[in-house]
């Protein structure tokens, strides 16, 4: 029989000096201390503190944000951060992070949040610095102005009991936490951490993720730039969209796109529209079997109601795609029906088509959350509601890290892969460290096909503006 192994054989020993993994994780570390969010966290989390302790509490919490960030599901997989001394500095306990995690009630939530915007102002100053625009949404290349904010719900399986945890709408067990994305950059702005059996649309919850993800915007470009805030259906709630158009009052240019439920009255109206246009694809050409039109005047004024002054609501209908699930509600003559609201008004210049196509981009938000997932909020570790709250938050951490890595050190393909491309390529590198004059250097296996994209983000990051006393 001819031999077909191609692999070397291998004999597996201990003992090698100097080497380390998980090297271009160190970029992560470094970037938080760049960005002031190992300070922030510092502060945030020690700044009542009279005795210091060995490992500041906020520093434990930026080494677990880079753990999730580099796809540890666990507190025990600090246990390679901290087994590298030589790399990552020492790093606490597994029980020390536990204590810490235990220790974050709901004002140091706050003051974490805090820190986190603050990192995200000087992030984007830097950005701007060195890469001259901060990336924006576009659409049929088309750059929208301002920020688009994408709000969505996701399931996250329980498989013990642990508080809150409860039956969920998919008949499975868990949590139910809602999210908010900056859309062009792929940062985590808020998430609310809530039972499964917490409801899709509920208004309540939705403010409070929506102000939260606001309160991380800089000011400086909060004010003065439209913002649009996406959702699905779960989203177009009369009490929420009323708090997004009574934020205009408080200074912030704020619009809104969100599906809508098809009832009756948006029945009649489909089956009674003729000036339907051809709807168009991502990237501007013709969508096969595809159309949109708006209904606002066909309508039954009592109707609308409840919905802000000037909402429009426009729908697409095509073809069903073989395998396609449906409801009776998405089906109206055969054809599958989308129906979603809009308060931009037409003097915004922008067609029924593009409306369309933009909001049709919410979609992004469900990539945001599947890769979110791999960076900590994909399981929560404790029994207990508070501290799985102060996970979420550190994910959160974790997803902007791996957002400023890509948007500041990184350039190509790179700087658009998936984090799980990054930590592939990147992150989990293996490398031989040495020390000379107190500086320790990196050397990666000769022949790295990413060698050379590592030392550049490395030099990059060390080219960040520092910010200003």
């Amino acid at each position: 029989m001819q031999n077909t192994g191609t692999r070397p054989k291998v004999v597996v020993t201990g003992g090698a000096r100097g080497v380390v993994g998980h090297a271009g994780t160190r970029l992560l570390t470094d970037l938080a201390d760049k960005t002031g969010l190992t300070s922030g966290f510092v502060q945030a989390l020690g700044s009542d503190r009279v005795r210091r302790s060995v490992h500041e509490p906020g520093r434990v919490a930026v080494d677990l944000a880079v753990l999730l960030a580099d796809g540890g599901e666990a507190i025990a997989d600090l246990a390679v951060l901290r087994q590298q001394p030589g790399l990552f500095g020492p790093v606490a306990s597994d029980a020390t992070a536990w204590r810490v995690l235990d220790s974050i009630d709901e004002p140091a939530l706050q003051r974490l949040r805090a820190a986190r915007a603050a990192a995200r102002e000087l992030a984007w100053a830097q950005l701007v610095e060195t890469r001259r625009l901060l990336p924006a949404t576009t659409i049929v290349g088309r750059r929208l102005a301002g920020f688009v904010l994408d709000i969505d719900a996701t399931i996250v399986l329980s498989h013990s009991e642990k508080e809150a945890a409860a039956p969920t709408w998919k008949h499975t067990f868990g949590f139910h936490p809602l999210l908010c994305f900056l859309d062009a950059t792929g940062e985590a702005l808020s998430g609310l951490l809530r039972p499964g059996n917490a409801g899709s649309n509920t208004a309540a919850d939705h403010v409070v993720v929506l102000d939260q993800a606001l309160e991380q915007l800089p000011e400086q470009h909060r004010y003065g730039n439209p913002i649009l805030v996406r959702c699905d259906s779960a989203g177009s709630s009369h009490a929420f969209l009323a708090h997004i158009r009574g934020l205009r009052e408080h200074g912030l240019h704020i619009e809104f796109s969100v599906g809508v439920a098809i009832g009756e009255p948006i029945r009649t109206a489909i089956t009674a529209a003729t000036d339907w246009i051809p709807a168009l694809d991502s990237d501007g050409s013709l969508r096969e079997q595809a159309q949109v039109t708006e209904l606002t005047g066909l309508i039954d004024p009592a109707a609308l109601a409840g919905f802000p002054a000037g909402t429009r609501l426009i729908c697409r209908r095509e073809v069903p795609h073989p395998g396609a699930q449906l409801s009776l509600f998405d089906q109206v003559n055969g054809m599958r029906h989308q129906v979603f609201a809009t308060d931009t008004p037409h003097s915004a210049g922008m067609s029924t088509q593009l409306l369309e196509v933009r909001h049709r981009a919410h979609a992004r938000v469900e990539d945001r959350i599947r890769t979110g997932k791999t960076t900590g909020f994909g399981r929560f570790p404790s029994r207990q509601f508070a501290i799985n709250q102060a996970w979420l938050e550190l994910a959160l951490t974790g997803v902007d890290l791996l957002a400023w890595t890509r948007h500041l050190l990184l350039d190509g393909p790179l700087a658009l892969a998936e984090p799980k491309t990054v930590r592939y390529r990147l992150l989990h590198v293996a490398a031989k460290i040495s020390r000379t004059a107190r500086i320790a250097t990196l050397r990666i296996a000769e022949g790295w096909p990413w060698t050379e994209h590592l030392i550049q983000a490395f030099q990059r990051l060390g080219q960040l503006p520092e910010p200003v006393p």
